[in-house]
């Protein structure tokens, strides 16, 4: 959406497009502490900011404003949920943060296809399944957790919220197109 904005602009597409990476890294990284301390992994609203970040900002965009955010994390900042800095990237939830990244390409690369609700949607549920794709592994060996176990503690209690942050994420992004319109 921001990269079909951004391209009617002309030669200064390139300053909203970083403006967006850099935006989505910060809703992020806000996001973060926006949180219910579990453990394992802590519920946030951090899938949302992810996947509004590749739907809004496409593929390109989308992975690097979460490269940009597990960047400054493995620099020490500490904007992850549990305020760790680095060490979050050798933690139960290194794979979900890693995940963010890929995620966030994903979402945005499935919506560049169709731009639709159904087709945000799809890509919103992609984005999910790439985030526990990563995240679930690493939790079951850093964690030392059976495979029942990482799965439970580190989808069971999110599925059902970040479906529904999928859903919003999908009115957001459709809602915001049709303003833009």
């Amino acid at each position: 959406m921001l990269r079909s904005f951004s391209a009617a602009r002309g030669e200064r597409a390139w300053v909203i497009d970083v403006f967006g990476i850099l935006a989505f890294t910060a809703i992020t990284a806000l996001s973060a502490q926006l949180r219910i301390p579990m453990d394992p992994v802590p519920f946030t609203l951090q899938p949302l900011a992810v996947l509004m970040a590749g739907l809004v900002l496409g593929a390109r965009g989308g992975f690097l404003s979460q490269l940009l955010y597990v960047g400054l994390i493995a620099l020490g900042a500490p904007i992850d949920a549990n305020m760790r800095g680095a060490a979050a990237l050798v933690g139960p939830t290194a794979g979900y943060l890693i995940g963010f990244v890929a995620a966030a390409f994903v979402a945005g690369f499935i919506y560049e296809r169709g731009k639709s609700a159904v087709w945000a949607f799809v890509a919103g549920l992609a984005g999910v399944l790439v985030i526990y794709t990563f995240g679930v592994p690493v939790l079951k060996f850093v964690a030392n957790l059976e495979w029942n176990a990482a799965i439970a503690s580190g989808v069971g209690f999110f599925i059902v919220w970040d479906i529904v942050k999928v859903g919003i994420a999908t009115a957001l992004v459709t809602g915001g197109r049709r303003l833009l319109k």
